[in-house]
């Protein structure tokens, strides 16, 4: 049977640039007889998510958050228009090393594949399937996969290159970008972590950037240039004091932290880290969180549980997830995701920005947790600090399919984190892109049974004081 080539405008990027559009022409202060007009004529599936998105305890952070994606997938547009160079990178690739570069532009297969999951009409369900009729397995991850079904089975957005950064961090990501470049005979770069993780490996990881800048700026046409590297690693150092100052703002109890701003947090780090628009939309996001914590507001009656997701979470529906839990009293503090410490770059020399820019990539999720020579004690170490630091009373670990590596040390991470913090941990399963394998419902059913039979009313366990976490 053949497979349907999709039509022009029914790809995933530009669809998802159609509603970014729609979002980035609304008014910063719109009302909520405004935001019930709008949601009445969309289609259920973007309606739920837009009404998610437009509660008014985020709302303004929310309009700045697509107001500023809307910019970033503008300017692959018209970069890739007048000749310069989009490159798909996964979620583990700073960002801001494509960003150095005035005519390139990098653009994040999971930030896509998120949007279509949350706001696009049936998700980005057709695209999953169309790589499926391919022949690709079933056990790829539908992060990667949605987004590179799109590019693989029409006339939208077409890369110039790929950037590999997630070989020994997330396999699966590896081999489906390794498959649509041999597919569309697009040419691929890499950034290997070597699995020392000693002084020596760091440096070796240090000449693999060195490398690959070299790489991009011949196949750019651009050399780098100081001033304009000074200047865009600016902005990530600001970007890393605002996600501190956010990370501070969530341990007060209850937490003035609006849930969905952990996935603002990261989908900025992923997309728009080191652009002037990442750090006004991060700006924002703490002006809400410090206006809700002066005027004691939270959605609940009280604060009955402050969880931290020991992977990812769940995408596909918005208002059933962050806002239910939220409006239920549990508090999505972070996820992994979340966790990677970005520490200030040294804007001396480019010597040292380089140096910089290798601590950020290493540090980056996944890389940081399940690409170290032990990914159980890296995980452990990590959850245990956050879980401590953020006054976490539980845990719970989605479970995605695909995941296979941490599934298999899971059981064991939980064992560990309940022996160091007395904190339960729950693991539900499904799919955090796709509802049709564990659906809202289910999933709200089973984390509300966890809350109210293990979490709440239990005796607090002592903690010990956390480590200062050293920037390495």
């Amino acid at each position: 049977m053949a497979l349907r080539k999709f039509k022009k405008n029914e790809g995933l990027l530009d669809r998802v640039s159609s509603l970014a559009g729609l979002i980035d022409d609304l008014p910063d202060d719109l009302s909520d007889e405004e935001v019930a007009g709008l949601v009445r004529v969309m289609p259920p599936d973007t309606a739920r998510s837009v009404e998610a998105m437009l509660v008014p305890r985020s709302r303004r952070a929310s309009l700045r958050f697509f107001k500023m994606l809307s910019t970033w997938l503008k300017d692959a547009r018209r970069i890739q228009q007048r000749g310069g160079k989009v490159f798909l990178v996964p979620f583990n690739f700073p960002v801001e090393v494509v960003h150095l570069f005035r005519n390139a532009i990098p653009i994040t297969s999971e930030v896509l594949t998120t949007l279509a999951a949350a706001a696009l009409e049936g998700g980005g369900e057709r695209y999953w399937e169309y790589a499926m009729g391919l022949g690709l397995p079933d056990t790829l991850c539908s992060s990667n996969t949605i987004e590179l079904g799109s590019i693989l089975a029409g006339e939208d957005f077409r890369p110039d290159a790929i950037i590999q950064a997630a070989p020994g961090g997330c396999d699966a990501n590896s081999k489906i970008h390794e498959f649509v470049a041999a597919e569309l005979g697009i040419p691929q770069f890499f950034l290997e972590k070597p699995t020392d993780s000693s002084s020596r490996g760091k440096e070796l990881y240090r000449k693999y950037l060195v490398k690959l800048l070299r790489d991009l700026e011949e196949f750019i046409g651009e050399k780098l240039d100081e001033d304009r590297v000074r200047e865009v690693l600016g902005h990530a150092n600001r970007c890393s004091d605002l996600y501190f100052e956010l990370w501070e703002l969530r341990k007060c109890v209850p937490s003035p932290v609006p849930n969905i701003f952990a996935l603002w947090c990261y989908g900025v780090r992923f997309s728009m880290w080191g652009r002037p628009e990442a750090a006004d939309c991060m700006e924002l996001m703490i002006e809400v969180a410090k206006q809700r914590l002066a005027e004691g507001r939270y959605p609940a009656p009280e604060e009955r549980a402050r969880v931290l997701w020991l992977y990812t979470g769940y995408y596909f529906d918005l208002l059933g997830f962050f806002n239910w839990m939220e409006e239920h009293g549990i508090t999505y503090l972070t996820d992994m995701l979340g966790t990677f410490y970005p520490a200030p770059v040294d804007l001396t020399s480019m010597d040292t920005m380089i140096d910089g820019m290798a601590r950020a990539a290493w540090n980056m999720p996944m890389t940081r947790q399940m690409g170290n020579p032990s990914m159980l004690q890296s995980w452990v170490d990590d959850a245990t600090y956050a879980i401590t630091d953020l006054a976490a009373t539980c845990a719970i670990y989605c479970g995605h399919h695909a995941c296979k590596q941490t599934w298999s040390v899971f059981s064991a991470t939980r064992t560990e984190l309940q022996k160091r913090l007395g904190v339960p941990v729950m693991a539900l399963q499904g799919d955090s892109w796709m509802k049709t394998m564990t659906p809202t419902s289910v999933l709200q059913e089973e984390i509300a049974s966890f809350i109210d039979n293990v979490v709440v009313g239990r005796s607090k366990p002592k903690r010990p004081r956390p480590k200062r976490r050293r920037r390495a």
